[in-house]
């Protein structure tokens, strides 16, 4: 009787058993003159028959750029590799070409509103400023608390009804879900000046009240609260019914089932929804056109008087004519762009934190 020994030795894999290992100099140059060449020759063609940026990233760059993908998908994995070679340049030229856009709007807000930014534009309000006075006077203090009181109370109205309109879509089996949900998507696609237009007509129009900062809160209400409803009713749905379901089995009521277990677990999604609901109102300028009356002074009181907010101050200030009136729209854009990217960035620090 003979016994066998096993063989130790290390199994080597064929190169054949993984191919996504092989990068051979072949794949490597093909890949790097078919992201390089069409650049530069869109570049020297530009600049020798003085073509301007878009004609050439429209009829030069893109279509070389497709032409060298395609051969190089090719030279590497043959006819097969044609069509994902393609999609991949049309879906990186579209996002190159928004984010160079992007980039191109935010630059020239932040080099043009920056000349106007200092410590008397944002700590002062435009009393007895005109459009030929200096940028040493006056400031937009006064815009940016109408901004925050405006969405402030309609912020106040709107958190609870749009996230009960959530709970309700969800936690609920009513009849009514069906045409809730139908008027909260329907508003979804709302335009703003729609809304300031029927609340102007509502109020104004028909007798019961001047145009001041509450009317415009109720225009954005319009706005923010089928934002909030929908984000909200996404949320509740990601909770796994397992939470539910254990929660139910150890005899808790629905509602303390929903107070103790659904609502802590949906509950950095919810403040997601509150903070976007809240960009999506900050910087509309139609609604409170046709709701409010802007002035250069500061207003404590949304429901009497005349109150300004930063878009109906670039609004007025960018239609005075004068350099000094359009520098300081430019800077209260800068500062409303400011305080909506502050909103996104809240959003995805508590969109990725767990309470």
């Amino acid at each position: 009787m003979t016994i066998q020994t096993l063989d130790r030795a290390p199994i080597t894999r064929p190169k054949s058993a993984t191919p996504w290992r092989r990068n051979s100099a072949t794949k490597r140059i093909s890949i790097v003159l078919a992201g390089t060449l069409p650049l530069v020759i869109t570049i020297f063609t530009a600049q020798y028959f003085l073509l301007p940026g878009a004609t050439a990233l429209l009829t030069v760059f893109i279509p070389l750029q497709l032409v060298a993908s395609a051969l190089a998908a090719i030279k590497v994995g043959g006819r097969r590799g044609i069509p994902d070679a393609i999609l991949t340049v049309v879906v990186l030229s579209l996002v190159s070409l928004v984010v160079i856009v992007l980039g191109s709007v935010l630059f020239n807000l932040a080099r043009k509103g920056s000349h106007a930014i200092s410590r008397q534009f944002l700590f002062y309000n435009s009393t007895y400023v005109t459009s030929s006075t200096s940028l040493d006077y006056g400031g937009v203090a006064h815009a940016v608390i109408g901004t925050f009181l405006i969405v402030g109370l309609a912020a106040v109205v709107t958190i609870p009804l749009g996230i009960g309109t959530g709970v309700f879509l969800t936690e609920t089996r009513s009849r009514m879900r069906g045409p809730v949900r139908f008027i909260s998507q329907a508003m979804s696609g709302l335009p703003s000046i729609v809304s300031g237009l029927f609340i102007f007509s509502f109020f104004a129009v028909a007798g019961f009240s001047v145009r001041g900062g509450w009317l415009g809160s109720l225009a954005l209400l319009l706005l923010m609260l089928p934002t909030i409803a929908r984000l909200s009713e996404e949320v509740l749905k990601l909770v796994p019914q397992d939470l539910r379901a254990a929660a139910m089995a150890l005899g808790a009521p629905r509602n303390r089932a929903f107070f103790q277990v659904i609502f802590p677990a949906a509950r950095s999604g919810m403040i997601t929804a509150v903070l976007l609901g809240l960009a999506r109102i900050v910087g509309e300028t139609a609604p409170l056109l046709m709701t409010t009356v802007p002035t250069n002074g500061t207003n404590y009181n949304p429901f009497s008087g005349q109150i300004s907010t930063l878009p109906t101050f670039i609004y007025k200030w960018i239609g005075a004519g004068s350099d000094f009136s359009v520098q300081r729209a430019w800077g209260a854009a800068l500062v409303l762009m400011i305080l909506v990217g502050t909103i996104f960035v809240l959003a995805r620090i508590f969109g990725k934190q767990k309470f």
